[in-house]
């Protein structure tokens, strides 16, 4: 695995230039669970509130996805975050899951209703498999930090649906050259990306910093590494594309897809 690269600090609400810097690279191979519990769940577990805060707008495209299912259709939110999807289109079920217990219980009343909500990992799905219409994983799969790890999460996804379920998956790419992170073909896919957190200045002891910078793993996906993930689990590729920096596909199962 390459050394991972550090962005500068992420502004949720600004749009400040973002460069690279190489950091110690603490070997997620060797130990991907706690790798990821240190720079993935931890981190959510500190910034869950203020995440929520900055995610509030559906994206287009998953809405589209999610307005064109049929009424009645049952599915799955799988890394829900705040839920922000679930109140997109009313006439579907939807039981939503996160490996962040402070996020599920945001979302668990987001939109001020009682949403069906469990805290769970995404490659340990607490679900009956092969029940499910379809299913979202949106900016999820992209903080597993080797490729055997994100490859069984789409498989573990893929699972869940009936032979004609869908499933739409987006993950980071690596191609966002005109955005403020820079990053772009060729460079660094394994990155770690900061989150601000501002404290008020009211009431800070003299010397106390007003900010505290939490460090988050990232897989920046390159063109077709999306769709050739979902191939090698036995998934089936049905439409795709690129959107605000991320690579997206709507997938299902292949005649050949195995569970296990």
């Amino acid at each position: 695995m390459a050394p991972l690269t550090a962005a500068k600090p992420e502004e949720p609400l600004t749009d400040s230039k973002q460069t690279s810097v190489t950091l110690e690279d603490d070997s997620p191979q060797a130990a991907p669970e706690s790798y990821e519990e240190k720079h993935v769940h931890a981190v959510y577990s500190q910034i869950a509130s203020h995440f929520s805060h900055t995610r509030y707008k559906p994206w287009p495209i998953i809405s589209n996805f999610l307005l064109s299912l049929p009424s009645g259709s049952l599915g799955l939110d799988v890394g829900c975050g705040n839920g922000k999807y679930l109140l997109v289109n009313p006439n579907l079920y939807i039981i939503a899951s996160d490996r962040s217990s402070e996020l599920v219980s945001i979302a668990s009343t987001y939109g001020d209703r009682k949403n069906e909500t469990v805290v769970a990992d995404g490659l340990r799905l607490p679900h009956p498999r092969g029940v499910f219409d379809f299913a979202i994983s949106i900016a999820v799969v992209h903080h597993l930090s080797t490729a055997e790890r994100r490859r069984e999460a789409i498989r573990s996804i893929l699972s869940m649906l009936t032979t004609t379920g869908k499933a739409m998956i987006y993950a980071w790419a690596l191609e966002q050259k005109d955005s403020r992170r820079g990053w772009d073909e060729g460079g660094e896919q394994d990155v770690m990306v900061p989150w601000v957190m501002k404290k008020s200045k009211k009431g800070l002891a003299p010397g106390e910093p007003n900010e505290t910078t939490y460090q988050r793993y990232y897989h920046l996906y390159r063109r077709g590494e999306l769709e050739d993930d979902v191939a090698i689990v036995g998934g089936k590729v049905l439409e795709g594309g690129y959107e605000k920096d991320n690579w997206w596909c709507i997938c299902g199962r292949g005649e050949e897809f195995a569970e296990c």
